[in-house]
């Protein structure tokens, strides 16, 4: 789609899924918990089932947005959450809800590769980092907004509100995509308006490759969404051991968010970190970190502040996972799409470790925040090992 309508709306698009995924794809696992009584290891075995299905789809979603066009994509995927959605909201059994679960998380995946995509496909090398710090923010806004008051919203409007209410917001999404009229059907095939984009100059000015820059944001990412994924299934059990409503959890735990989308603007207005291995290097640092200081302290002050330096570091791994895709290469569909399946694995593998955890050491309570901090331990050695393996 290199035939543009303005950027705008790729924005309003954004920001409206940014609103409505979150707040789906949260408080689910307090309707687990509330409807069908789960516990950790309930809410992290659907996590994981959903993280598979998602590192699936999210490849071929880019892959099929890169081949067949952005809109075309944007009618699938919005239109296929209305409909997902709207079944939820009349589903009882638990079954049907975990298949209403699986079927959105498919169907997301036509979304964000192909957002990430308008907002970076055919621009110019200093309008790049511009959209990608807009898109970053905006995006994380959505998310910590929706965090902060869902439970709110939650204990008000009902537990179908999780189904009805992000069904309304992806119905106008889909009527939006509709009215920017007939786009190019193959992105791949379109004639490009701008020069093939070159990553930029600081790239080069590196000890080791911009594509070596580009596998390490893949590799970090997946451990970051371990680190997120098992965190947000096991808050509606930590908020009952903090004696927190729904509504309280909202707002406590969504200090990362906030966190993570003040790291988003300091990094969109500031290029400094672009192609600098210490800023990864200290990021993932800080992830493993606050990870585990979220997990293994029952002090909400120290609470607050593992949950900042969390939010700093998923923050900058992500940022760098992104613009290191829309950076390197000019396949911005499919690069999305990776990104976005190295995210699936991440959400896949840390609720899977933690779940494989419980089951094995019910004796032990911290077993799985130890299995996962052992697996970012896994993935550190790996980013090092990357790096020096490619440095000259």
């Amino acid at each position: 789609m290199h035939t543009r309508k303005p950027n705008a709306v790729f924005f309003v698009l954004e920001g409206l899924n940014g609103l409505a995924v979150p707040y789906f794809n949260s408080y689910i696992y307090f309707l687990l918990r509330d409807r069908y009584g789960f516990g950790n290891l309930g809410n992290l075995s659907v996590s994981a089932l959903g993280g598979f299905a998602y590192m699936l789809a999210a490849w071929q979603g880019g892959r099929f947005a890169q081949r067949f066009g952005y809109s075309k994509s944007l009618q699938i995927g919005f239109g296929g959450l209305v409909a997902c959605l709207a079944l939820g909201a009349v589903a009882a059994s638990l079954p049907a809800v975990l298949l209403v679960f699986i079927g959105w998380t498919v169907t997301v995946c036509f979304t964000w590769p192909t957002l990430e995509a308008l907002v970076s496909d055919g621009v110019g090398d200093d309008v790049l980092p511009k959209n990608i710090g807009v898109y970053n923010v905006i995006w994380s806004g959505g998310a910590a907004v929706t965090y902060f008051v869902g439970g709110a919203l939650y204990e008000t409007l009902g537990h179908a509100s999780i189904f009805w209410l992000p069904a309304l917001i992806h119905g106008c999404q889909f009527l939006i995509v509709l009215c920017l009229g007939p786009q190019p059907e193959r992105a791949a095939d379109s004639e490009p308006t701008a020069p093939p984009h070159p990553p930029e100059a600081a790239a080069f000015a590196q000890p080791v490759s911009p594509q070596v820059f580009l596998r390490m944001g893949w590799l970090a990412i997946p451990f970051s969404y371990i680190a997120i994924t098992t965190l947000i299934a096991v808050i509606p059990a930590l908020s009952q051991t903090l004696g927190l409503s729904t509504a309280e959890a909202g707002l406590f735990c969504s200090i990362w968010m906030f966190a993570r989308l003040g790291t988003f603007v300091v990094l969109w207005r500031w290029t400094g970190w672009h192609y600098r291995f210490r800023w990864l290097l200290g990021a993932y640092i800080g992830l493993m970190a606050g990870f585990s200081m979220l997990l293994l302290s029952t002090n909400l002050g120290r609470l607050a502040a593992a949950q900042v330096i969390f939010g700093a570091s998923v923050g900058l791994i992500y940022y760098s996972s992104l613009f290191y895709s829309m950076d390197v290469g000019q396949t911005k569909g499919e690069h999305g799409g990776l990104h976005e399946a190295m995210i699936g694995a991440g959400m896949c593998l840390g609720p899977a470790a933690g779940a494989l955890s419980v089951c094995l050491a019910s004796d032990y309570p911290n077993a799985g925040v130890y299995t996962v901090t052992a697996l970012l331990a896994g993935g550190l050695a790996g980013l090092i090992r990357l790096r020096i393996r490619r440095a000259p």
